[in-house]
């Protein structure tokens, strides 16, 4: 079998890839049994809210809790609503996707995923804030001064939008979002939020 990429697009601050974590680490314990050399998973952030420093205005936070609970119903995924009452939010996920970028500097891209996830979904913490990206990587022993120099570096920033830009090139519109990539052609996956096994299914198929 040709060497086969299957890309991930989503964002640390996406209220669905959060529900969706249980299934796609089922599906990479699958795919990394069945394929462990010839298909690479990669993850691409898709940048879900730009830059900004203005609160998030209370309709939208209403919005995105009413997201929370909708996920918590169909999935049963957990959520703590204190971070509504204990922050001011704001609509920017851009630094959250820097923070991923830098980690993954450092091999810890996964981990910081997690981190951030956890932060932001169950302790009720900002990912839009930087102190609380660099409070997460020191809580995972990275190397504080690199990760904040990479944090504020343009070079990492450009490399946030091109990643940006090709997620947005193959179609990653929204998250998460799964393409495989073989023979130089791009498929997309539909997203099964309750099993690994029928995207697994297709996987297979299409490899064959």
């Amino acid at each position: 079998m040709n060497q086969s990429t299957l890309y991930y697009v989503h964002d640390p601050m996406c209220s669905w890839c959060w529900g969706y974590q249980p299934v796609w680490q089922q599906l990479q314990q699958m795919l990394a049994q069945q394929w462990p050399t010839q298909l690479t998973i990669r993850y691409l952030v898709g940048g879900l809210a730009a830059d900004s420093d203005e609160p998030m205005p209370l309709e939208q936070q209403r919005v995105i809790a009413s997201y929370w609970h909708k996920i918590e119903q169909e999935l049963k995924t957990p959520f703590n609503y204190d971070f509504w009452r204990e922050n001011i939010p704001r609509r920017s996920t851009y630094p959250a996707c820097r923070a991923v970028i830098a980690a993954r500097n450092q091999n810890a891209e996964r981990t910081m995923i997690s981190a951030i996830q956890q932060a932001y979904y169950l302790r009720a913490l900002n990912p839009s804030d930087t102190s609380i990206l660099l409070q997460l990587a020191k809580e995972l022993h990275l190397d504080h001064d690199q990760f904040k120099a990479d944090m504020e570096s343009d070079q990492l920033n450009q490399q946030l939008l091109d990643e940006i830009h090709q997620a947005r090139m193959i179609g990653g519109n929204s998250f998460p979002s799964l393409f495989l990539e073989r023979q130089g052609e791009i498929t997309e996956l539909p997203i099964d939020y309750h099993h690994a096994e029928p995207t697994k299914q297709i996987i297979e198929c299409l490899l064959r």
